[in-house]
Formats: structure tokens, sequence, C-alpha cells
């Protein structure tokens, strides 16, 4: 399970033109706090860009992550799961949200599909759509120990 952050960078982008922009994007990381996500992406990030500041920290809730190497992009996939009351026998619809690294939208959809048929729940879509993160970093394992251990 993870606990993710979303870690806003800005910096100073040169452009195909030549010119430099000040951007700022969103990366995700896996910490237990705020200081620790703070810590840790800007630890991430040092190697690929020269001076930065982390202009801002919010934590953000995934229910489920699915990362698939060949994909470039991030997509969050809300889903529905119904479940009957069984006093009133009326549906209830609990939302939740999952983090899908796909290449286009359509196989973050089937991403989503495969891995819910492999569960009894019965689902509906909410929503997919293509996020602004740029790249998420989840613990590699060894900086922390895990209750599994």
């Amino acid at each position: 399970m993870y606990n993710w952050f979303e870690c806003k960078i800005r910096y100073d982008k040169m452009l195909e033109t030549g010119m430099q922009k000040t951007v700022t994007e969103p990366y995700l990381v896996d910490a237990l706090s705020f200081t620790e996500a703070e810590a840790r992406i800007i630890e991430e990030i040092k190697p690929y860009i020269g001076e930065f500041s982390v202009s801002d920290i919010k934590r953000v809730k995934y229910t489920e992550s699915f990362f698939n190497e060949t994909g470039d992009r991030y997509f969050k996939a809300r889903l529905f799961f119904i479940t009957l009351d069984e006093k009133s026998g009326a549906e209830k619809k609990t939302g939740i949200n999952m983090l899908v690294q796909a290449t286009l939208l359509k196989e973050a959809v089937e991403i989503v599909e495969a891995e819910m048929k492999k569960t009894m729940i019965d689902y509906t879509f909410a929503s997919v759509a293509e996020t602004a993160i740029m790249d998420v970093f989840p613990y590699s394992g060894g900086s922390i120990t895990t209750k599994e251990e």
C-alpha cells in the first residue's frame, strides 16, 4: 500500500526556441510524511534538474496503483464499487481512485479492466483522465521497514 504525495517542482526550463520559462511540474512520491516526501523528491529530482524548488506538497489518495514499464503517461481512473446494503436492499456506490501507467487512454482502461477481472467486485467507471504527473517514485525497498518484513 502506497502513501502518495504529489510534489510540485518549480524550475527554469529551456524551451526548444532557446528561451527560458519557469515551469511547475507535479511528481508523485511514496512517503510516510510531508517532511519525508520533500526529502525524497529533492533526492530523486536533483540528478535531472539543476536549480529547483519544491513549491507545493499535498497528500493524494490512490487506492490501487498499476505500473506498466512501457507506459509513458499516468492516468487517474475513478471507479465506483457497487455493493448491496443487506438491510435495505439498496445499492451503495463507493468511489475510489486508481493510478494507471499507460501510453494511451484506451490502454489505461484495459489495464484497469484486466486487474478488476481478478476480483469479484462489481464496479463501474466514473472517469479515466490523463494526469499532469511527470514521474512516480514508489519505494524501491531497502530504505524503509514494512510490516510484512
